[in-house]
């Protein structure tokens, strides 16, 4: 067994971890709880035609003897705006230059300040000052709500916007993926024992729910996977 060292002054602390299912957030799980976090897990149903998602973080909260897994409804397909909340394509088989040039069609209109205030009213409820979340700026499709100014703004909005916040409860939101590459986010996990077969990062799986290959997603994935030197457990329908 892996011996843990619990940092100072977080053992037993409550966390509120966003958890998608996919692979940064599920890594960002085994971090809260290395960390010494009581976590409580919120996964969010906003419409998403990956849907299996929630699946993947049902079990993966399962795995980590979660006893607090939430799942909120949120219908963005009401708003629309992204191929991943309608029938549009989403993007496939683009090169690393590509995925870097722009924000692609996945992007979800305010996804992430949306998550986060949920994720906020929870822990406001659980008295909880810490949120965790798979935020990274790395290996990712370019979405705007991804970045350490968007969090570092956001912390800033807890701290006038809740009862908490205004009576001197600092929230921090915890985002330790930030400045890794996919790589870097596997070797983590890898060393965290990860189960990263229970989770699903595909933006658009087959009815089956195996993943395509081809979208930003896998690739990201695959590449992580690899450049890592870790098997990756992923079935894909086409080479990512």
């Amino acid at each position: 067994m892996t011996e843990v060292t619990v940092p100072i002054g977080k053992a037993g602390r409550p966390a509120v971890v966003l958890l998608s299912g996919g692979l940064d957030s599920s890594t960002c799980l085994a971090w809260a709880r290395n960390e010494g976090f009581t976590c409580h897990t919120l996964a969010v149903d906003y419409g998403q035609r990956h849907r299996v998602e929630l699946d993947a973080a049902r079990r993966v909260a399962e795995a980590h003897g979660i006893t607090d897994h939430r799942e909120v409804r949120v219908d963005l397909r009401a708003i629309g705006g992204s191929s991943l909340t309608s029938d549009d394509a989403v993007p496939k088989a683009r090169e690393s230059a590509a995925m870097a040039a722009g924000i692609p069609s996945t992007y979800v209109p305010a996804r992430n300040t949306i998550f986060l205030g949920l994720a906020l009213g929870l822990a406001e409820t659980l008295g909880a000052q810490d949120i965790v979340a798979g935020m990274n700026a790395l290996d990712y499709s370019g979405y705007p709500d991804c970045r350490p100014e968007f969090v570092r703004a956001f912390e800033s909005l807890a701290a006038v916007a809740t009862k908490a916040g205004v009576e001197g409860a600092r929230v921090t939101v915890h985002t330790p993926l930030m400045a890794l590459d996919k790589a870097g986010i596997v070797r983590l996990g890898a060393r965290l024992g990860v189960d990263y077969t229970l989770t699903h990062s595909c933006y658009d799986p087959s009815p089956s729910g195996q993943a395509c290959g081809e979208c930003d997603s896998c690739q990201l994935r695959a590449k992580g996977f690899r450049e890592a030197g870790v098997p990756d457990p992923t079935r894909y329908a086409a080479r990512a």
